[in-house]
């Protein structure tokens, strides 16, 4: 079976939705996707980046994308906050190993990347035992925070 790594074109953004949706309905982390919002995500990252928005063709079937961007940081440039995925369907078939592949490839040939900084989930085997397989892993002096607005600035507001 033949694996195609592509740049991401406009017209791939509803299929590319749909796979993003079926993705997280099918790991059920609690993520809520649906058409709307994943497609408003991969454009995101489209618009933003568009030469380090990929898409993993397999048999000539969009399967899977991989989307980034690059952060200037202290230590040279980091490719960042990206996402991967691959329809459950065609996961375990090497179609994230080739989108890492050119991805990296690309963001070091033409960013001079040093790092991959992500985010992913602790408590499921997948994927985070691949990516450490990868020798990507979690950062022992980061910790991912996130917080609601309003209830913020409410706290804020009393403060």
């Amino acid at each position: 079976m033949a694996i195609n790594i592509r740049l991401m074109n406009k017209s791939d953004l509803l299929a590319l939705a749909e796979i993003y949706v079926d993705t997280y309905t099918k790991i059920n982390i609690g993520e809520q996707w649906n058409i709307d919002t994943a497609k408003k995500l991969i454009s995101y990252w489209l618009e933003k980046q568009p030469d380090l928005a990929f898409v993993a063709e397999y048999d000539k079937k969009i399967v899977g994308a991989f989307v980034a961007g690059i952060k200037p940081w202290w230590d040279g440039n980091h490719l960042a906050d990206g996402e991967i995925f691959i329809h459950p369907d065609f996961q375990k078939h090497g179609i994230g190993s080739e989108l890492l592949k050119t991805m990296f490839k690309t963001a070091l040939e033409k960013y001079n990347a040093v790092s991959y900084d992500a985010i992913t989930y602790n408590n499921y085997e997948f994927p985070l035992n691949w990516y450490k397989s990868l020798s990507i892993i979690p950062e022992k002096n980061l910790v991912v925070i996130t917080g609601n607005i309003k209830s913020i600035l409410s706290k804020l507001k009393n403060n």
